[in-house]
C-alpha cells in the first residue's frame, strides 16, 4: 500500500477547521452535557432488556457444523465462529475468530446550529457493553442488519449514508476493527452533513465535538463506533516540527510491513489445537486471553426485540496506552507497528502499550510487554488521561481496557526506541487514520481525544 497523500489544504482545511471550532463548543444548542450519562441510563431503565448467560444447545438458528466445528447462524449471514492458524517466525499459535466479511456502516449525521457543527447521537443497546447503552453513531448496522436478514425493522436514518452527496461527506475512510478477534474485517467510517430538518427521536441527540470530548472523560459512555468514526475525521495541521518526517514515518512503517512475514490462514473451528469446549463456553485449557460464550437478549427495544448469540468475552480487563513525550515543545506518542492474526496487511500501528496483564504475569521481566510498567507504575501527576472504555458490544462481552496516555521520560521510554516502535505526532496519526488499514482501532480511540490531552493535534 502506498503512502496517503497530504490533502490539499485548501479542501482539507474548512472541514477540520469547522470541526475544530465544535470541539472548543461545550455548550451545546440542544442539551447539557452533564445531562447526557442520565438519559443514556433512562434508555436502559426503560428498555427492560436482560442479557443472560445459555449454554449453546440454547442458541436459535446457531449451531456447531458437523464437519468442520465452524459456528453458524443457519441463514448463512452475520458472522461465523471459524479456526485462525498463524504462522511467523519465532511465533505460532491457533486460536478461534470471528468471519464477518460484509462491510458495515458506522455513520454520524452532522449539522450546523448557530454556526456550529453539532452531531446526531444515539443511545444504543448493546448486549456485551457493561452497561448495556452508550452514546453510538447515528447509524450503526451490518448490511445484514440494514437488508433486514433478521426481519426487523428498519435503521432509522440509514438514508443519509447509502447514497450522500459527494459535497455532505466530511470523512468516509474504511477501517479495520480488532485484528486479534476479527479476521479482516472492516467497516465504513462516515461522518456526513445535512441542512434539512432531521425528524426527532428520543434516542438521538444532538451535540457538539466538545461535548462529545468531555463525555470521553467518563468510563463507558462513548462506544466504540463512536471513537473510531470520531477518530477518522481531519484536524487542523498544527504545522509543528515532527522527530519523523510523514517520509520518513512512512518509510518506517512500510519497512515495519515489508520485515514481518506472516501468514494466517482460517482452519476448521473443530480442529484448533490447545481449546476445549464444553456446554457453555469455548476456552483455552490454560484460561488466557478469552472464550467464545452464548447470550440470550431479551426486551432489546432494537430492530429486532430479542435474539440469541455467540459472543466472544475477554478474561480480564486490558491496558490501552501511549506513552506522551515533547521533543522540542512538540507533542508526541510513541506508536507500536503492532502484528495480529486478523489483520489484512500484516500490522496496523498500535498504541504503545496494548494487552491483557494477567496473560503475561507470569513471564520474566524481559519477556512482559515493552513498557507496560512504564505505563502501569506511572506517577499519578504523568497521567494525563486515563478512562475506562468497553469494545465492540454487538460481538464482545464486558470487553473493557483501561485506556491511558501517560507522560513518561528519556529513563522509561528512549528518544530512540526499539524495533517496531516509532514516535509520531497526534497530527501524523489523525492524517494515517484518514486512510484505510494505518492506525488500530485500540489506538484510534486514543485519537479521539489526543487533542484535548495534549493541547494540540
Amino acid at each position: 500500500m502506498s503512502a496517503p497523500a497530504r490533502p490539499m489544504e485548501r479542501s482539507w482545511a474548512p472541514t477540520a477547521e469547522r470541526l475544530a471550532r465544535s470541539a472548543a463548543t461545550t455548550a451545546g444548542a440542544h442539551v447539557p452535557t452533564a445531562g447526557v450519562p442520565a438519559w443514556l441510563e433512562e434508555h436502559r431503565r426503560s428498555g427492560g432488556t436482560v442479557v443472560r448467560r445459555i449454554p449453546f444447545a440454547e442458541l436459535a438458528h446457531w449451531s456447531f457444523d458437523a464437519d468442520t466445528g465452524n459456528l453458524r447462524h443457519s441463514s448463512g449471514r452475520f458472522f461465523t465462529v471459524e479456526g485462525l492458524d498463524v504462522r511467523r517466525p519465532g511465533a505460532q499459535w491457533q486460536q478461534p475468530i470471528i468471519v464477518q466479511p460484509e462491510i458495515g456502516i458506522l455513520g454520524i449525521l452532522a449539522k450546523e446550529f448557530d454556526g456550529v457543527l453539532h452531531f446526531l447521537m444515539q443511545a444504543k443497546m448493546e448486549p456485551g457493553n457493561p452497561n448495556l447503552v452508550q452514546l453510538s453513531p447515528t447509524v450503526q448496522a451490518t448490511r445484514s442488519n440494514y437488508t433486514k436478514a433478521h426481519g426487523g425493522t428498519a435503521v432509522k436514518y440509514l438514508e443519509h449514508f447509502l447514497d450522500p452527496r459527494r459535497e455532505s461527506v466530511l470523512t468516509d475512510v474504511l477501517q479495520s476493527e480488532h485484528g486479534a478477534w476479527f479476521y479482516r474485517k472492516r467497516n465504513r467510517n462516515m461522518i456526513v452533513e445535512v441542512d434539512g430538518d432531521v425528524p426527532d427521536d428520543d434516542a438521538f441527540r444532538w451535540l457538539t465535538l466538545g461535548q462529545i470530548h468531555e463525555l470521553l472523560r467518563l468510563d463507558n459512555v462513548v462506544n466504540m463506533d463512536a471513537r473510531t468514526v470520531l477518530a477518522s475525521a481531519p484536524s487542523v495541521p498544527a504545522g509543528t516540527r515532527a522527530l519523523s518526517s510523514d517520509a520518513g514515518l512512512m518509510t518506517w512503517f512500510t519497512g515495519e510491513r515489508a520485515r514481518h512475514d506472516v501468514h494466517a490462514r482460517r482452519m476448521p473451528l473443530g480442529e484448533v489445537a490447545g481449546w476445549r469446549r464444553d456446554a457453555y463456553s469455548l476456552d483455552r485449557a490454560d484460561g488466557r486471553f478469552f472464550r467464545v460464550v452464548a447470550v440470550s437478549v431479551e426486551g432489546a427495544g432494537r430492530e429486532v426485540a430479542g435474539w440469541t448469540q455467540p459472543i466472544l468475552e475477554p478474561v480480564e480487563r486490558g491496558v490501552v496506552g501511549f506513552a506522551y513525550r515533547e521533543f522540542g515543545g512538540v507533542p508526541h506518542v510513541l506508536a507500536h507497528a503492532r502484528v495480529e492474526g486478523g489483520f489484512l496487511d500484516t500490522v496496523e500501528l498500535a498504541p504503545t502499550v496494548q494487552c491483557a496483564p494477567s496473560n503475561y504475569a507470569a513471564l520474566p521481566a524481559g519477556e512482559r510487554p515493552p513498557f507496560l510498567d512504564a505505563l502501569l507504575n506511572a506517577f499519578p501527576e504523568r497521567v494525563r488521561y486515563s478512562t475506562v472504555h468497553s469494545e465492540e458490544g454487538g460481538r464482545f462481552l464486558d470487553a473493557e481496557s483501561r485506556y491511558l496516555v501517560v507522560e513518561t521520560d528519556e529513563a522509561t521510554t528512549p528518544t530512540q526506541p526499539p524495533p517496531g516502535y516509532h514516535w509520531v505526532t497526534p497530527g501524523q496519526l489523525n492524517w494515517l487514520a484518514g486512510h484505510s488499514r494505518y492506525v488500530n482501532v485500540q489506538a484510534r480511540t486514543l485519537l479521539a481525544i489526543l487533542g484535548t490531552v495534549t493541547g494540540g493535534r
